[in-house]
């Protein structure tokens, strides 16, 4: 074997390994996407999300729940819903 075929070789097992490794990219993302999205991006399910964070005390995990649902209102206005339901479904789960 020359170095030449044994660089080749590790050069396509890398170039394997980085297929893979994206294709598990794509698969969470689009499972995480799509779990985000069966939440709804809805004025009800923003009043109810509020509803809850107002109970919550002071602290963090309220301030970053309150950030989440000013961009899934502002993503509401934008008409991202695909952005909107993945801002609500983290402020909810901030809020619990």
């Amino acid at each position: 074997m020359t170095l030449e075929f044994v660089l080749r070789k590790g050069e396509s097992n890398m170039i394997e390994k980085l297929l893979g490794a994206a294709a598990m990219a794509a698969v969470i993302f689009s499972t995480a996407s799509a779990s985000a999205a069966s939440i709804g991006c809805s004025g009800a399910n923003l009043e109810k999300t509020e509803s809850a964070i107002e109970a919550m005390a002071d602290g963090d995990g309220k301030w970053v729940a309150e950030k989440e649902v000013a961009m899934a209102q502002s993503a509401m206005l934008d008409g991202k819903m695909g952005a909107c339901a993945v801002h609500l479904s983290k402020a909810m789960r901030a809020a619990k």
